[in-house]
């Protein structure tokens, strides 16, 4: 088995209770990320640059035949199977983008967005963090992500009990029960703002017997970033904002198939695809320049 071959940043602290530290996040980046295109290494091997073109090729060609606006599947590419030289002229140019994604469980994943939104590196990984399937994909949020959230959680609430302090958490969870039996899924997302509500040590006790944490935890990096985690009752995510202090300004709850600030759009991917051509391309003058020295 291979070792992890693409950088995921590492879990830091974050805003989940003790027992949940393993999905906890990163430290605060402090400057909002914009792209750049990455540029085709001087130095490379010219077999290794011409097969990590030939990658990037396929995979755009797969591209090119897929509507990100249909419910068809994104295209993967599996990379299990790249020469190292290879993967890792690959792992250079699609960078590192916003988004982050671990999903714990019986079955692993440390998935990383790249520099092109849309474009993800997905790689299983076991319990010591040794590779076990590594791919490409294109897609809104990759699909092992909504798959590991779903199969985890339950369709409804789970009994609770009401201790003595809690004042707004009955009739919160009374409301995402509600939701859960008569929403329409094709609804745009029902939020509930904890933020504005006085919240109990017993009302928040409330919330996490209620809705425990699931497996999947994503963030999302910009001016401050966004936690997105699943809940062990499907449809329902913890989404939280922080300042660029690391302040939790807006801390909600989404009945959702999965929450809009998780996905990225299809004109997004429309771009990356247009990018990622003109990566190709520039790649392809590179070999051509090697071949001629």
């Amino acid at each position: 088995m291979k070792e992890f071959p693409v950088p995921l940043r590492a879990i830091g602290p974050g805003s989940q209770p003790e027992e949940d530290a393993e999905l906890d996040f990163l430290p605060m980046p402090r400057d909002m990320n914009t792209f750049a295109m990455p540029r085709v290494p001087e130095q490379a091997d010219p077999a290794a640059l011409a097969a990590a073109r030939d990658v990037l090729a396929g995979f755009l060609a797969a591209l090119e035949g897929w509507d990100p606006d249909s419910a068809a599947k994104g295209p993967r590419v599996d990379m299990s199977g790249v020469d190292p030289a290879a993967l890792e002229i690959v792992n250079q140019m699609l960078g590192e983008g916003e988004v982050s994604i671990q999903i714990k469980g019986e079955r692993r994943w440390r998935i990383q967005e790249s520099v092109f939104t849309g474009l993800w590196r997905c790689c299983e990984v076991d319990a010591e963090g040794r590779l076990l399937a590594d791919w490409l994909e294109a897609a809104a949020v990759p699909e092992v992500a909504l798959e590991a959230a779903r199969m985890a959680a339950a369709t409804g609430l789970p009994a609770v009990e009401w201790p003595a302090g809690a004042m707004n958490s009955p009739a919160l969870v009374a409301e995402i029960g509600s939701q859960l039996r008569t929403r329409d899924p094709t609804a745009r997302a029902h939020v509930v703002n904890l933020t504005l509500f006085p919240m109990t040590a017993d009302d928040h006790a409330v919330l996490e017997r209620a809705l425990p944490v699931g497996p999947v935890a994503m963030i999302s990096r910009g001016f401050g970033n966004c936690h997105v985690t699943s809940t062990l009752t499907r449809d329902v995510w913890r989404v939280q904002y922080f300042n660029t202090m690391n302040t939790l300004i807006l801390n909600t709850l989404e009945v959702v198939g999965v929450p809009e600030v998780a996905l990225a759009a299809a004109e997004d991917l429309a771009d990356s695809r247009q990018r990622l051509a003109e990566l190709v391309q520039w790649m392809d003058e590179s070999v051509a320049e090697q071949a001629q020295a």
